[in-house]
This record gives C-alpha cells, structure tokens and sequence, in this order.
C-alpha cells in the first residue's frame, strides 16, 4: 500500500519517528529484516530494547501504521528515512553493516524524487562516502539531481516526558541546498528545524552532542573517585555547584554509561580521528574512565563488605535496576551486566530486581529474579542500586537491607553508602 514514508529500522530511532509521523497524519510503514520485530510490532508489541510501551505501540497500529520484511514495501513512498542500528565490530572500529543493508535494500526501489534521510549513528562523512555511492549504485539515479540525500541524526531520548519527538529539534544537512529544503520541509511537519551547512556538519553536530555528555560523565566519575578517597561528599558538591547560575551544567557519576549512542558514537569519533593519523585524546580518556566504572563499584562493594566483616566470596548481593536508563525496559550498554560479572568473578550469589526487567541472564546464565523486593533486602548481605527507577523507596529499602550501596546518590543523605 503507498505510503508517504518508509522507516528502515525499527529500533531506538526507528519508532520514535513512526510515532512522530503518525500522530501528525503522515501516512508511515516501517521495515525491517528481522521478522522477530516484525511479529512483535504486529502483535503490539515493543521489539527488544525498543523505547515504546506496548499502549504506544497499539496506538501507532491503530493510526495505520504497518511494519513488513518484505521490501517492497518501499517501492511506493516519497520520503525514506534510515535507521538502521550501528554498533562497534572488530577492534572497536564501526560496524555499518546493517545501514549498508538498509542502503543496498533501498536503492533497488528507489524513485526518483524520493526524499531519502539518514539517521542512523555514523561518523562524519558516511552519509556521502558509504550511503550516497551504495544508493546511487543501486538505483542509476544521483543524488542530489535525481533525489534528495540528507542527514538527519536522530535525537531521542527515550522516556523524557517533557522533550518528546515533537519537541526536540531536528538537526538536517542535504547533499544540496535543495535536499536540505526538501529534508527540512518534510521534518517541519514533525518539529522545528535546524539547517546545517552540509551531511558532515550533521553528523559532526551528533557527535559532539553524545561526546559532550560522555566527556563531562567522565569528570564526574574521577570526581567521585578522588572525593570517595578524600572522604567528601561529592553529592553534596554537586549540589553546591550546581547553584551557580553560569558556566556550569550538572552531571552525575555512575556505575557506567548507557544507551543506544554510548559507547558507539565517541569510538566513531575516535575510530575516524585515528584514521587521520591522531587521535581524540580527551573522546578517548573519557571512554577509558567511564570503561573502567563497572570495575570500581565491584571493588567498592566487596571493601563495603569487608569493612561489615564479610567477604565478597559467597556474599549474598541483590542488584537494583539493570536497565541503562530510569523507569525504561531498555538495556543497551547498561554497565549493570558488567558490575554483576565482575561481582560474579568475586564469587558472589547475585539476585535482581527490576520492574521492567523480568528475566536477565550474565554470561549466558540466568540470574535470580527477586520478587518480593523487601524481604529480598533484609535477607542479602549488599542491594547495590544501580538504577533508580520511580518505583524504588530508597528511604523503606535503607531501612530494610543490611547494607545499601548507592551508585546513583538517589537516596536520602545518611541513608546509605553513596559512590
């Protein structure tokens, strides 16, 4: 059936969009390889580590939405927007096999005077060097003559209630002035609009975006490090500072950093910097930082252990929250599967909790589900908090568990061991 836009990839940036689209009476099918997610959309489910509720999911189905694997699907649409997921492959360096798939699929339906966007995470210089040769191959038509090519870097931010799609700008750089007009007439249906010189400024413009978030994460775990060694109170620092109306933004440390874009884009970034033949020193110093956090909060737990008379080796120790992000199913590079290895290799018992989460397994095997989250506190030896969802009394849970080891400085100030 015709539709007036196609989403390649139904994932992180993939729905989000379709949601978008619907909802303002744009006419959308989605595709995908993978049948799995297929299935699970029709049947109003939200794929995998996908950021919508299953009500959302119905409510985009209701609206006319489709998802299909069969590409043929794309053979009838005026605007098509990749959002294939990307990942790290070999030696760290970027994986772009599934938006070279997604390219190579497209191209052989392409029309001309489609609108083709890409929003997949790529570093700069994809959209023109990988995509445009892939889709110009593919099609005998070119780019910028025969259709419209445009970077549009997806900016969700799953789970915020107050920046939604609509209200986030959208970042666009055609191949041409007139992709770029094209692009953003399309995208000011959806929201407001931002117009970059070009593809790489677009792309570049992702990058900082993510890396500016993973460099300033990293302050803030050195930070709490050096201040946890000094004996100060970090969260109390934090706090003070974050009072001075100019010149500072707040973060905070953690046990690791999570997400769709974290660790894929700032490696993208340095992955393509050492290809010039020097690297992005700060990039890769906060990747090595926020690397190593899983490490510190194992370490930190069995010397909280120690210090209680009790060695890390057969503790019984309940994790809180797996996900990578508050009150979210998703667990895309979530540090919470690395701290219970690490804890594992300590020759702890591990139990976990998380309302969204109701099976989770570390290095292939199954890890105890804790149902009732009290008395699960009062029997282990640690609860170390990795993340604070809504649901989580940490006030009620301080005074249950035998110890509380907080990673995210969520609870109430005495009430437990903070990072």
């Amino acid at each position: 059936m015709p539709a007036d836009l196609a989403v390649l990839g139904l994932a992180h940036s993939g729905l989000p969009l379709a949601q978008a689209a619907t909802a303002n009476g744009i006419s959308t099918i989605g595709y995908d390889p993978d049948r799995g997610v297929v299935a699970d959309i029709g049947a109003g489910r939200p794929p995998g580590d996908a950021p919508l509720a299953a009500a959302e999911v119905r409510r985009i189905l209701a609206k006319g939405f489709g998802a299909s694997s069969d590409p043929a699907v794309l053979g009838q649409v005026r605007t098509a927007v990749i959002c294939a997921a990307t990942a790290l492959g070999p030696n760290r360096a970027p994986d772009l096999s599934a938006v070279r798939t997604a390219a190579r699929t497209l191209a052989a339906r392409l029309r001309p005077r489609t609108l083709v966007v890409v929003e997949s995470s790529v570093y700069p210089g994809c959209t023109e060097d990988v995509v445009r040769p892939l889709l110009e191959d593919g099609s005998g038509l070119r780019a910028g003559r025969d259709f419209h090519l445009a970077c549009s870097p997806s900016r969700v931010d799953p789970g915020n209630r107050t920046h939604d799609y609509t209200a986030i700008p959208k970042v666009i750089g055609g191949l041409t002035p007139a992709c770029t007009e094209a692009a953003a007439a399309f995208y000011g249906r959806l929201t407001k609009v931002v117009r970059a010189r070009g593809p790489r400024e677009a792309e570049t413009a992702k990058l900082l975006e993510t890396n500016y978030r993973h460099i300033n994460i990293a302050l803030m775990n050195e930070m709490a490090v050096f201040c946890h060694d000094l004996g100060i109170d970090l969260w109390d620092v934090v706090r003070c500072a974050e009072t001075k109306p100019f010149g500072f933004q707040s973060f905070r440390p953690g046990p690791g950093v999570g997400g769709p874009s974290v660790p894929v884009d700032p490696n993208y970034l340095s992955y393509h910097s050492r290809s010039l033949g020097y690297p992005l020193r700060m990039v890769e110093l906060a990747q090595e930082v926020n690397e190593r956090m899983p490490r510190y909060v194992a370490q930190r737990a069995a010397v909280l252990l120690n210090e209680h008379g009790k060695s890390a080796r057969g503790a019984r120790i309940l994790l809180l929250g797996v996900t990578y992000k508050p009150d979210l199913a998703s667990q895309e590079g979530a540090p919470a599967r690395e701290v219970a290895g690490r804890l594992k290799e300590l020759g702890a018992q591990l139990s976990y909790h998380d309302p969204y989460v109701p099976q989770w397994r570390v290095a292939g095997q199954p890890v105890p589900r804790a149902d009732a989250l009290y008395e699960a506190a009062a029997e282990a030896d640690l609860t170390l908090l990795l993340q604070h969802h809504r649901r989580y009394d940490l006030q009620g849970l301080a005074a249950k568990a035998q110890l509380l080891l907080d990673t995210r400085g969520a609870s109430p100030t005495g009430a437990a061991h903070r990072l």
